[in-house]
């Protein structure tokens, strides 16, 4: 997606306020664990990893380390990232070009999957310490739990958490709408069917994934997934993981802030719609806003067309905005990532049925 965008260095961070009760304490002098560079004490590389620990004060050297925590984007990215959005929407997707990818979405995702094997990707192995539910499920007495991932892709979420299972009675259902990522799950050497289940299955299709009926699943698991739908599939997708999901099941999300280095960088040819595009393999990505993400779960931002009934409205637990700072330090670059992370749970009393979207 095009060279590393430069940001200037001298651009002024923003620092974010820290009270002084959350400041880690020192390790063997005076220098916290989050800023050390010793790695019997940098929390960077513990296991699980530690991450939003580390935290941008106006004293600090920027480029002392690679990454840094909850750092907001200065004035002068804000003003770049418009700049480039302009430049995007004055370039995009010819009708013929949107129609080809949005019509069979699946093909594209195939070809990359056959391009990239398994061990292109990295196992997810912070999930546990972003979502601790993902730990409790797979202790040795928490009993029965059926867990849905959607857009399982190669099962670098799914297998560690296998890894890690002590539970007898937990069952992963991981789906994929590509037959290759599918294919690539299966002939894993930690596939194993008593913990789980791999099939092919349209987050935005009418049916439910294989092997599942209405209310079976205690958590559904979407990594990075809802972002590859088009606007016009995520009320369908969402009205799925309603039926699907036990009444106070939840959903564990984390998916692509708008403002994130990956939406800025893209060049000509690539805007579809407003913070919509599509990637130069074929893939799609959507970059969301807070509010928007708010809306969608909750049913009060997806207006029903035609005669629709109304769209499953979720209780949101939780949702925020992740963003991190990466620098290259040996060219003096600062680079901005936002990602958006939320709990969204059925109520534990549903009194209306859940309806399939028309």
């Amino acid at each position: 997606m095009g060279a590393d965008m430069e940001i200037p260095v001298d651009t002024a961070i923003v620092p974010v306020a820290q009270d002084q009760s959350e400041q880690a304490q020192p390790i063997g002098g005076d220098v916290p664990a989050h800023l050390s560079h010793d790695p019997q004490h940098n929390m960077k590389r513990t296991d699980p990893f530690q991450f939003g620990s580390r935290l941008l004060k106006e004293k600090d050297n920027v480029f002392e380390f690679n990454a840094w925590d909850h750092v907001e984007t200065d004035d002068a990215y804000k003003e770049y990232s418009e700049v480039q959005y302009a430049k995007q929407r004055e370039a995009p997707v010819s009708d013929f070009d949107k129609n080809r990818f949005n019509s069979d979405p699946a093909k594209w995702w195939n070809q990359f999957y056959k391009n990239n094997t398994s061990n292109f990707f990295k196992d997810r192995k912070w999930l546990r310490q972003e979502f601790p539910v993902l730990a409790e499920v797979t202790l040795a007495d928490y009993g029965p739990c059926t867990l849905l991932e959607v857009g399982a892709g190669a099962g670098n979420t799914a297998f560690p958490i296998i890894a890690n299972n002590q539970n007898p009675n937990l069952k992963i259902h991981a789906c994929d709408f590509s037959k290759i990522a599918v294919k690539v799950m299966r002939e894993n050497d930690a596939y194993n069917t008593s913990q789980i289940q791999a099939d092919v299955w349209d987050a935005a299709a009418r049916e439910l994934p294989p092997g599942l009926a209405e209310g079976s699943v205690d958590v559904v698991l979407m990594i990075f997934i809802f972002s590859a739908l088009s606007p016009t599939q995520w009320r369908q997708a969402v009205s799925n993981i309603y039926r699907v999901l036990k009444p106070g099941g939840e959903v564990l999300f984390r998916d692509y802030g708008r403002g994130d280095l990956a939406q800025v960088r893209f060049k000509k040819g690539r805007y579809m719609e407003e913070n919509f595009y599509v990637r130069g393999d074929g893939t799609r990505v959507y970059f969301f806003e807070k509010d928007e993400l708010e809306e969608i779960w909750s049913g009060e931002g997806v207006s029903a067309g035609g005669d629709a009934p109304a769209a499953p409205r979720f209780e949101i637990v939780s949702l925020g905005v992740d963003r991190r700072l990466l620098v290259n330090r040996a060219k003096q670059l600062k680079m901005y990532r936002c990602w958006m992370q939320g709990r969204f749970r059925k109520a534990a009393d549903t009194t209306s049925s859940s309806e399939v979207v028309s």
